[in-house]
């Protein structure tokens, strides 16, 4: 069993669940009368996976495509397919960036899941994301005369960043996605990429969010929008592929997570439409690893998000995998995970281990994750809440 706190496997591993929560855990539990008794054999034990970064409303494919060709209705059942996905993966909390143009319909989603009617993580959801006109998610490859949506709600200056949130926490957003950069492209070894907001806009969209106890999240991945962001405080800075000096300083006196989201870029640039995109993907993806060694050294929190959605949910513990790849030990990404994706999602002291109190998020996987990271790929078992979903 894993004790993530202390960074070591118990063997043997034991769980007593009463209902939705941990009684006990540890090399020996108590065994009441009449309790059942779930024997994986030489399974390692581990709390539930958190991402922190997923898309429940999309798939692979044509992602401008897919959001214009489907209904939100059509687009709704996909999510719950795709939720249920995640969970038999092991992932028992996720943080969903973004219904892509599907409004709050991940309010149902989670409601659902909340309520036992469909299986899925426990969500925070943001619902549309916020952008602004021409911006990183608007529908700007497309015939103006047609009057295509963008993906994400328009929000252009502090007023109206505060009525798109007001809007959001109304229809049950648990916090607020904001794109603060985009497109990205790589000019002479250094990424370029363009601002959306400005540090005193994203501090009224803080401000707001924080009125009604919320934070915010922004996809950003380089200057001067992460600095933008990291100066106005948001919760986490997502993809964060080239941050500077005084951004890093800021992120790691602030504990403002980095969410790299590395799985993305890598199956982004082994499917691109053509071998200039692919080459440039690469090159991101490339110039994002020796980035985040960077990011490292400077004492940047980490938190583990895939970005799945794009590719096939159920398949995103390879973020894992890369986070390793990378830099991290297998023991600080698990850390990563849960001690820190419990923090970022809210849930601190209820998910992200298996200690007494906690809720009964636990699944088995075939392997010693602290020596071979990609045991996270091999979930054998999967409880949430006190039910058995995989087994």
């Amino acid at each position: 069993m894993l004790d993530i706190e202390a960074g070591k496997i118990i063997t043997p591993g034991e769980v007593l669940v009463q209902g939705e929560r941990i009684v006990e855990a540890g090399s020996t539990v108590k065994r009441p009368a009449g309790a059942e008794v779930i024997d994986l054999g030489d399974a390692t034990l581990m709390p539930g996976l958190i991402d922190v970064h997923i898309h429940l409303f999309l798939h692979p494919g044509a992602e401008d495509l897919q959001t214009v060709e489907e209904s939100v209705p059509q687009r709704t059942i996909i999510a719950v397919l795709a939720a249920r996905d995640d969970l038999l993966a092991g992932f028992t909390a996720e943080r969903d960036m973004g219904t892509e143009g599907a409004g709050s319909a991940d309010t149902a989603v989670r409601n659902a899941i909340n309520e036992g009617l469909v299986p899925g993580p426990r969500l925070r959801i943001s619902g549309n994301a916020v952008d602004i006109l021409g911006g990183h998610e608007d529908a700007i490859r497309y015939n103006p005369a047609q009057h295509v949506l963008s993906n994400a709600t328009y929000a252009n200056g502090p007023a109206e960043l505060v009525t798109v949130i007001r809007e959001q926490v109304k229809e049950g957003a648990d916090f607020i996605k904001i794109y603060e950069t985009g497109p990205d492209s790589i000019r002479d070894g250094r990424l370029s990429t363009p601002y959306q907001y400005t540090e005193a806009e994203l501090a009224v969209a803080i401000q707001e969010a924080a009125r009604t106890g919320r934070k915010v999240a922004v996809h950003a991945t380089g200057e001067p929008g992460t600095l933008y962001a990291a100066r106005a405080g948001v919760a986490s800075i997502d993809h964060a592929a080239q941050l500077s000096d005084e951004t890093m300083r800021l992120m790691r006196e602030k504990q403002i997570f980095a969410v790299p989201t590395f799985t993305i870029s890598e199956y982004f640039a082994a499917h691109a439409a053509t071998p200039v995109i692919a080459a440039r993907d690469q090159q991101i993806l490339d110039l994002h690893a020796q980035e985040f060694r960077k990011q490292l050294a400077a004492g940047v929190p980490m938190a583990v998000g895939s970005d799945v959605g794009p590719f096939p949910h159920g398949t995103q513990a390879r973020e894992l995998v890369l986070m390793v790849k990378y830099g991290m030990s297998p023991l600080s990404t698990l850390q990563a995970d849960l001690l820190n994706g419990a923090k970022l999602l809210g849930w601190e002291g209820q998910i992200g281990a298996l200690k007494a109190g906690y809720f009964a998020d636990v699944i088995a996987v075939a392997g010693d994750p602290l020596k071979d990271i990609s045991a996270v790929e091999k979930v054998t078992f999967v409880m949430k809440n006190g039910s058995v979903y995989k087994k």
